[in-house]
């Protein structure tokens, strides 16, 4: 009869089941236009460029006028200065860019490389410029290094530049001021730029050269450890100019048995190719001068310090004749020869200026002085 009425009791209050609540959605970056970061955007159609109120507007004109046309000469050229992810994000959207290289455009530091995307090219080149001092020191900067990612479409050219040097600014001008260059379609864009990079690589290599060829000067005229830190410190900037151009060699190469790029274009980009492998022997030659030069006056240095050394233990030598004579003289004994003389004194003098005279001739005459 209890249990029964037990049961009863625990079934009046029945235990309420845990309510699982559903874990919060994570808030998804919205994508944003380009804002702050566009530098400039139009559309061209047969090389003229053509006014629109926006990205998505010109890039509609571009693909309706190209529907109608035999070939594609109408193309989209956006240019960004280190934009944001949902900005890019965005553009991604727009254009259809793969979300990989839009990772590498945002987060920079990459490699010179070009990656296929369907029927899209994703190019990376790094800029460099010359940053000109009135007096080095061991934290300045000779080489400064920037990065230009390109996405190439048929119908479209994204440039995302990094860094402040180098701007695209010039090429675009050069290009709408001649319509026939501009005619040769998004290909044509991306020529222009990689061969305003590798002429940006070669003003900078000629510089090189001439740092090197003066500091080359001062090592067999004087050298001191403020121009070994000077060597030393373009050996470091010739290394870091090394490595952003020399990479570059291989994607460029195979640039023009690439399906996107037109055939009329790809005796263009061999002919960048080739300034590029002019460059990279010239970068290559100063990287080893710069090596020579450093050994050179490391060497020099050394010399200088036993030529010193030298001069020192001469001097040491000449003076311990003297110093010798005159200690043994100063021991106040009784019985020394010649101290009753009244000759001693001129003689132990004159034993002092010949024995220095003979041995100062000794060491000139071996170089030591």
């Amino acid at each position: 009869m209890r249990s029964s009425t037990l049961f009863r009791r625990i079934n009046r209050h029945p235990v309420k089941p845990h309510t699982v609540h559903p874990a919060p959605k994570p808030v998804r970056e919205v994508c944003v236009p380009p804002v702050d970061s566009i530098v400039e955007y139009g559309a061209y159609i047969e090389g003229k460029k053509v006014n629109a109120s926006g990205i998505v507007e010109s890039l509609d004109l571009v693909r309706e006028h190209n529907k109608g046309s035999d070939g594609v000469n109408a193309f989209v050229w956006v240019g960004l200065h280190e934009p944001d992810a949902p900005e890019v994000e965005w553009l991604a959207e727009v254009f259809g860019l793969h979300p990989l290289s839009v990772e590498d455009a945002v987060k920079a530091h990459q490699r010179p490389k070009v990656e296929r995307y369907g029927d899209s090219l994703f190019m990376v080149l790094k800029t460099i410029a010359y940053l000109d001092h009135d007096e080095l020191t061991a934290t300045s900067e000779i080489i400064a290094t920037g990065e230009i990612m390109v996405f190439l479409g048929v119908d479209f050219v994204v440039t995302v530049r990094h860094g402040d040097h180098c701007p695209l600014s010039e090429v675009r001008e050069r290009l709408e001021d001649r319509p026939e260059l501009m005619n040769r379609g998004a290909a044509g864009v991306l020529h222009a730029i990689s061969d305003h990079v590798v002429d940006q690589y070669l003003q900078v290599a000629d510089l090189m050269q001439l740092e090197l060829e003066e500091v080359e000067a001062t090592v067999f005229a004087d050298v001191s450890s403020r121009d070994i830190n000077r060597i030393y410190q373009l050996k470091r900037e010739m290394l870091e100019m090394k490595r952003a151009i020399t990479p570059l060699m291989a994607p460029l190469s195979a640039l023009p048995q690439r399906r996107v790029i037109p055939s009329e274009m790809r005796e263009y980009f061999r002919d960048v190719g080739d300034h590029l492998s002019r460059v990279c022997e010239q970068v290559e030659s100063s990287n080893e001068l710069c090596s020579s030069i450093l050994q050179a006056a490391l060497a020099r240095s050394n010399a200088l310090a036993n030529e010193d050394m030298r001069k020192i233990s001469s001097w040491v030598a000449i003076l311990a004749v003297p110093t010798m004579i005159a200690g043994i003289y100063g021991m106040n004994f009784d019985f020394m020869p010649e101290t009753k003389q009244v000759w001693g004194y001129p003689a132990v003098l004159a034993v002092m200026i010949t024995a220095c005279v003979l041995l100062h001739r000794g060491f000139r005459r071996n170089g030591w002085l």
